[in-house]
């Protein structure tokens, strides 16, 4: 015998909120059997404070029989897309430098070090790692957050991610199914179609998330991405994505969660509000069984939209009751409580020792003096969001007399006076070739002998200068170069 509908409605879905405490109407869903969240940088101070935001959740569902544990996802790549060091940068190097070290073990022992400490913050499923390739130069949403653009070279780097991070009973999550690496636009504002037949999709696209399946992994996250092959839905709302080739060609046995569902390539298709509802519909039946909703400004009244739409399909004999009780039971797995843990300091020595490993040397960058560091500022992608970038602070730490310089693509007169007074210049920049004002700026300053540190992927056509390439903008790749210049 099933639950009613409507809790099992309210078993699949995992809302975003606002604050660092849960707000009222999310204990109060809690409590009465919502499947869980996910934690974004506006839900983290430190690890402490999201330990006792999960304790917090936690006791809202204790002594509620019947109903299963919370489910706590959160958004932690490492490198360029970090939620817990929002605040600082990341602990640890992203995808693309772990896989420019090319050591699988350490890949395996970096994630198990991510795992360790979001065991001990209480959560549950960790959206990570990206199986995606990095594919297309004009990619303007993965770049770095992938282990690479070659499916051999990448996989067992995705695969070793998943047997670190599930070290500590944290689950993980290969997304975003099919591949969203050769889209050139973004999922979070538009309808990416990918420009491949299935045949390129199997021998290409398909070979990190099959890793992925074979190592285990407890979750994979739908891309909203169309395969005209597949026909004209996302793969999110397309049951031959999920259902035929997901489950039946690859034999993936876990849980499926949806990318959220108000982006754009989604709620810019079907509508925002009473759009989200039928889109939650179309992705239980297409197969999928935990739907994010990743929002912000998520309250209860939304919440009770796309469950009023799923007890009305599930009336309507549009999504059978036996398949929207399957999604429940593979979301509650979710929420199973991770290993024993303690939160204790962030440790960096691991995450060094990886982005020491990753680094890229061109030509001799050498310093002749304190240099000029001039990083410059452009907007990071949306999901990475903002967090501290930048190589002045750490070289300034580190030598003496060094001048850290914020400038934006615009300042090629203030960058070219400043440099006057100093016989090293360190330009910093973050996927140049994406930026045509930057690659502006660059030129503007051919005329010095300057060493560039790009943080981002490696782009085509770059200068041929002192260069070291981090592949990552987290707090260690950048540390990292730094001490190299030192």
């Amino acid at each position: 015998m099933f639950p009613q509908p409507e809790k099992l409605a309210e078993a699949v879905l995992l809302p975003g909120f606002a604050g660092t405490t849960a707000p009222d109407w999310l204990r109060r869903r809690i409590a009465g059997g919502l499947g869980g969240v996910v934690l974004f940088g506006r839900n983290v101070v430190d690890d402490e404070q999201v330990a006792a935001l999960t304790a917090q959740l936690r006791g809202e569902r204790d002594g509620v029989g019947g109903v299963g544990g919370v489910v706590v996802g959160i958004d932690e790549e490492g490198g360029d897309v970090t939620r817990l060091d929002v605040n600082t940068g990341s602990f640890v190097p992203g995808p693309l430098a772990l896989g420019a070290a090319d050591d699988p073990e350490l890949t395996t022992a970096v994630a198990a070090a991510l795992g360790e400490r979001l065991a001990a913050c209480g959560v549950t499923v960790n959206l990570a790692p990206c199986a995606d390739l990095t594919l297309a130069a004009e990619d303007p949403i993965i770049g770095v957050r992938a282990f690479g653009s070659d499916p051999v070279h990448a996989s067992p780097h995705v695969a070793a991610y998943v047997t670190g991070l599930q070290k500590y009973g944290v689950a993980a999550c290969a997304k975003h199914f099919p591949g969203h690496g050769a889209a050139t636009e973004d999922s979070h504002v538009a309808l990416p179609v990918l420009p491949r037949s299935v045949a390129e999709l199997r021998a290409i696209e398909l070979v990190p998330f099959a890793a992925a399946i074979r190592a285990g992994v407890r979750s994979v996250m739908s891309g909203h991405l169309v395969v005209r092959a597949w026909g004209d839905e996302p793969a999110t709302l397309n049951r031959t994505a999920l259902t035929d080739v997901l489950r039946g060609e690859l034999g993936f046995t876990g849980a499926v969660i949806t990318d959220a569902l108000e982006m754009g390539a989604v709620s810019g298709a079907y509508g925002r509000h009473d759009g989200l509802g039928r889109s939650a519909v179309r992705a239980l039946a297409a197969g999928a069984d935990a739907l994010c909703l990743g929002g912000a400004a998520f309250e209860a009244e939304h919440l009770d939209a796309c469950v009023a739409a799923i007890v009305a399909a599930v009336a309507a004999g549009e999504l059978p009751l036996e398949r929207l009780a399957e999604a429940a039971e593979r979301t509650a797995a979710l929420g199973t409580d991770p290993a024993p843990a303690k939160v204790g300091p962030v440790d960096r020595r691991l995450g060094l020792e990886a982005a020491r490993k990753a680094l890229r040397v061109r030509g001799e960058p050498r310093l002749d003096g304190p240099p000029l560091v001039v990083d410059v500022q452009t907007e990071p992608t949306i999901a990475a969001g903002p967090m501290p970038w930048g190589l002045g602070a750490h070289l300034a730490e580190l030598v003496p007399g060094t001048r850290a310089l914020t400038a934006t693509p615009d300042d090629a007169a203030a960058v070219l006076e400043a440099a006057r007074e100093y016989r090293s210049v360190v330009v910093v920049t973050r996927e140049a070739h994406r930026h045509p004002r930057v690659r502006a700026l660059l030129a503007a300053l051919s005329g010095l002998d300057f060493i560039r540190v790009e943080t981002g992927v490696p782009g085509p056509g770059d200068d041929g200068g002192p260069r070291i390439d981090t592949f990552s903008g987290s707090y260690v790749s950048l540390r990292a170069a730094a001490e190299y210049l030192a």
